[in-house]
């Protein structure tokens, strides 16, 4: 059996310096930093995207801070249609 592996962008706005210490730490340990609040996680199964998105929620405050995952549709260089902006997955 196949497991479908997909490819996500998350971005972050965190107000509280300590919280976004915390989130950085973890998400430079789970993925791949591409800018100072965006990071790269290739090539992973829903279950492990679960598992960060839950940790994620315990990190964060969800009232003063956004954070995003964006699916990448597809892979490669694709200017204006690699990450899907309009259905961000939304930790609420």
């Amino acid at each position: 059996m196949s497991l479908a592996l997909k490819e996500y962008i998350i971005a972050y706005d965190i107000s509280n310096e300590k919280r976004l210490a915390r989130v950085a730490r973890y998400l430079t340990k789970e993925s791949m930093r591409i800018q100072y609040s965006i990071f790269y996680l290739p090539s992973v199964t829903k279950e492990r995207l679960q598992r960060v998105a839950e940790e994620l929620s315990e990190l964060i405050n969800k009232e003063e801070d956004d954070l995003r995952i964006y699916t990448i549709k597809t892979k490669g260089y694709r200017a204006g249609i690699a990450v899907d902006l309009a259905h961000p997955f939304i930790i609420t």
